[in-house]
């Protein structure tokens, strides 16, 4: 039936006679359009990447993740999120010599964005990461990693409420069981 409707096709489409074949080949093995090969990727390419920038002066971190953004806009790599994370404070304390005796007392915000980019081809990342530490500022540390699911729930923050309420319900017995009908 197909070798009757193979002319009409080839007329309908207009789509040369030879380009199209049977169905199955010679070995049994399903027939794949030539296009199909035209459409895969050229090169391998990383699936999911996480650039992740941290740094204390926020101005800065800002401006370099802008920066970095248009850097991956520019070199046609798709930018699928950005977003930041909350800041961590840390305090650190500075003791006088052969002392117990607090010298200096500094309380240091460290600020996190980042930047998801997802279907990045292999020779493009290495111009991607060599532009991006060339333009690295002083105090900002730059790490790229594939993306997971623990950097999707480091993104979150659990609702304070909710766990109170949780532990509450927890030191009282737990749930009581619902009777089904």
């Amino acid at each position: 039936m197909l070798r009757r409707l193979l002319p009409t096709v080839c007329r309908t489409w207009q789509v040369p006679r030879a380009t199209i074949t049977a169905v199955r080949n010679a070995s049994g093995s399903v027939y794949e359009p030539d296009y199909l090969e035209s459409l895969k990727p050229k090169f391998p390419q990383y699936e999911s990447l996480n650039v992740q920038i941290k740094g204390y002066d926020y101005p800065q971190l800002e401006s370099y993740q802008r920066f970095l953004h248009g850097l991956a806009e520019y070199l046609e790599l798709d930018v699928s999120d950005c977003y930041a994370l909350p800041p961590q404070q840390t305090q650190v304390q500075r003791l006088r010599p052969n002392s117990a005796v607090i010298e200096s007392e500094y309380k240091l915000t460290t600020y996190e964005r980042n930047l998801q980019l997802n279907n990045v081809d292999a020779p493009v990342y290495p111009q991607f990461l060599r532009i991006a530490q060339a333009a690295l500022p002083e105090g900002v540390s730059l790490q790229v990693q594939q993306h997971t699911d623990d950097c999707e729930e480091r993104r979150y923050v659990p609702d304070k409420e909710l766990l109170d309420l949780k532990s509450e319900l927890e030191r009282m017995g737990g749930a009581t069981p619902t009777k089904k009908k």
